[in-house]
């Protein structure tokens, strides 16, 4: 399970710039296993401690903040999107290379990120709960950008950690996919997340 970011859990600006190449050599490494393709156009990436932590030292570090407060209000905003044992959470990205062709697409997939899901071999898929922090759609087109979080029950998360296939798919009209099983590595980096 992952935990919490805390003021304590971080670098100092000066001690960050030092390692920060090492550090994001790390995380690169650690976000190879937690990023999945879902079709040409959508990559989830599921979020956890050290991916918030890169994230937040990120944000100090190029809006140079060193003060208690700043640092606090960073934690806030990032702290939500590492899972709590219980659940899987990501960031859902759409992308198109050319502006209009992306337009197009995101008028037409207005409420693609109520239709992701994660399924656990032998159990219902479990649809995503989107934009818990704030609506991400309007009328005409939906955001390139949702943060999702998947529930799971106490049985599901106990067959993830002891090695039960993980599927992945979207369910809407107009983009429809599925993976189906994740590769081992995928899996275990996710099932790690799950008390």
């Amino acid at each position: 399970m992952s935990k919490k970011l805390t003021r304590a859990s971080l670098y100092p600006l000066e001690k960050y710039a030092e390692i920060r190449p090492q550090f994001r050599a790390k995380v690169m490494e650690h976000k190879r296993n937690r990023n999945i393709q879902l079709g040409d156009h959508v990559t989830l990436h599921f979020e956890d401690t050290l991916t918030m932590q890169y994230q937040v030292q990120e944000m100090l570090r190029v809006e140079r903040i060193f003060e208690a407060a700043g640092i606090e209000e960073e934690l806030e905003t990032y702290n939500p999107l590492i899972p709590d044992g219980s659940n899987l959470k990501a960031t859902f990205m759409i992308e198109y290379p050319e502006v209009e062709q992306r337009k197009q697409a995101l008028a037409r997939l207005i409420g693609i990120e109520d239709k992701v899901w994660v399924q656990i071999d032998g159990f219902e898929p479990v649809y995503a709960i989107a934009d818990e922090d704030l609506d991400r759609e309007t009328e005409d087109k939906t955001s390139s950008v949702h943060f999702l979080r998947f529930e799971f029950s106490s049985e599901q998360r106990a067959a993830a950690k002891s090695g039960a296939e993980i599927n992945i798919g979207i369910d809407h009209d107009d983009y429809r996919v599925r993976i189906a099983p994740l590769p081992a590595a995928q899996r275990n980096a996710l099932a790690a997340d799950l008390d």
